[in-house]
């Protein structure tokens, strides 16, 4: 049985607190690895040597900082499949999506290839009689990033690459789930030239996060899970002063106008509602088409593509649509939602709850399932289902179908599929919703821009990747600085280049 520790200095260590988690092979059920469950002494002597670290990390130029990130850029991309193996076997994703975990976080790494950009900081010559004014953007400190199961290559990226580009330390708290992706981003990031100390990876349970929300050196706080999770982080960090980013759940709505190309919106809600089993937070899981014959064209090109997916374990091919989720408390939870919706009188089209597959009967697999004629008051419409389940809710008209996107508890994103331009533009300047696709299902923002929900699916005053993180993992000092006229020194004729 393999066992998974801790990375901290710059090397793998035991877990001290003699707990541990069980991983899973999702596939196959069976217990693949334990993970140390680390005690709040084990986290906090983790921060103290974090601190240490760091502030040899946040004097170090922000130019040779991004290098480590340029390097990492290079060690990502050679082991790639290396990387993409390990995540599928843990977490249950096909080796494609595993590799596209892995890419999307490596591309917020190279936008922090330009850190030394992200730092500057303004300047106002003569502010006064002899008075100059400017501002620096310096780290917090030490801080913190807790992350989810269904994304663990991806959220761990984006939150070290800003936050240590910016010269801060990290305690890294990955979900206990799926733990030896981020163990092994450690080890590169250390291979990158990241010196030790600087990125502490700490595994844990419910005790861990605490003792970092209560830690009085950590600065900042980041999250992605659940939004109850979310709202209980984000209110406990703020409360003990520190800064926070703390994103939950979701329920995305695409809309389907009738003007819309039917079988390009119904190719799209397939990878969007069902890729990654539906374990993502910027899943379709809602279908709105507006006027019943869209809905029963939409209902009749979505049946056979559901019907045709390949559900299977990672190791059966690149042609698997999707694996397992990722535990059989989350398979039982599916399960629960779709009976649900049967009994409150959705109409189940596309009904799998008996799917097993032979050879894995054991594993985590959940059937596709289509929902239509759902309506709002459902638990399967309200809760997040996270799982490969798709519902349609029908809408008489358009300002109905917009209304159920807005008036949803969740607003992390929305699509609408449309061919008229105003109808777009209405859509984009008037949803409440932090994501939005026009003819794109999964509206996911690249690098160099932000990514973030509203309403019940977001926390706090600033996004995750592009300049939304820096700003978040620095703060602003201002100098006001005068100096006395006349002082000169002798010439200097050498060109220095920087050290």
């Amino acid at each position: 049985m393999q066992k998974l520790g801790h990375w901290i200095n710059g090397q793998m260590v035991d877990g001290t607190s003699g707990r541990t988690a069980d991983v899973f092979n999702p596939a196959t059920g069976e217990v693949q690895a334990q993970v140390a469950l680390a005690t709040k002494a084990e986290l906090d002597d983790a921060v103290a040597k974090a601190a240490e670290a760091q502030k040899a990390w946040g004097a170090t130029n922000p130019q040779k900082r991004g290098r480590v990130m340029m390097a990492l850029v290079g060690l990502l991309n050679r082991d790639m499949d290396k990387l993409a193996e390990a995540l599928s076997r843990e977490h249950g994703k096909t080796i494609p999506d595993a590799k596209g975990d892995v890419q999307r976080g490596l591309e917020v790494i190279e936008y922090c290839i330009g850190a030394a950009q992200m730092m500057k900081g303004e300047f106002t010559d003569s502010a006064g009689p002899g008075i100059d004014m400017y501002s620096m953007r310096q780290p917090l400190g030490v801080v913190a990033s807790i992350t989810p199961f269904n994304f663990p290559a991806m959220i761990p990226l984006w939150g070290m690459g800003p936050a240590l580009a910016a010269g801060n330390a990290m305690i890294l708290k990955p979900s206990e789930r799926d733990p030896s992706v981020p163990l092994m981003l450690a080890q590169l990031c250390k291979e990158a030239g990241l010196p030790d100390g600087v990125l502490q990876v700490v595994n844990g349970d419910k005790d861990s996060v605490d003792a970092i929300l209560d830690n009085e050196t950590i600065q900042g706080v980041a999250f992605v899970g659940s939004t109850p999770i979310a709202h209980y982080i984000y209110s406990r960090a703020t409360a003990n002063g520190k800064r926070a980013q703390c994103f939950g759940g979701a329920k995305n709505h695409m809309i389907i106008m009738p003007d819309a190309d039917i079988e390009q919106a119904a190719d799209a809600l397939i990878g969007a509602g069902f890729g990654a089993a539906g374990e993502r937070c910027m899943a379709i899981s809602v279908a709105v088409p507006v006027g019943n014959e869209t809905a029963d064209k939409l209902r009749d090109a979505l049946v056979p593509r559901i019907e045709k997916l390949k559900v299977a374990p990672y190791t059966a091919g690149d042609d698997v649509d999707y694996g397992p989720v990722v535990t059989s408390a989350a398979k039982e939870n599916i399960l629960r939602l779709i009976n649900s919706g049967v009994e409150q009188g959705a109409d189940l089209v596309v009904d799998n709850r008996d799917f097993s597959l032979q050879g894995y009967e054991d594993g985590f697999f959940v059937g596709p399932h289509l929902f239509d004629n759902v309506t709002t008051d459902m638990d399967i419409y309200k809760q997040e289902i996270f799982g490969p389940v798709l519902s349609m809710v029908r809408a008489e008209s358009y300002e109905e179908a917009i209304g159920h996107a807005m008036d949803h508890e969740y607003g992390n994103g929305t699509a609408i599929f449309t061919r008229d331009g105003d109808t777009a533009r209405d859509f984009a300047n008037r949803i409440n919703i932090g994501m939005v696709g026009i003819n794109v299902p999964i509206p996911v923002p690249l690098a160099y821009h932000t990514f973030g929900g509203w309403k019940k699916s977001g926390f706090g005053d600033l996004n995750q990747h592009g300049p939304d993180a820096f700003k978040f993992y620095t703060r602003t000092k201002t100098v006001t600085q005068r100096w006395p006229s006349g002082i000169k020194e002798g010439g200097e004729f050498n060109f220095k280049a920087m050290d």
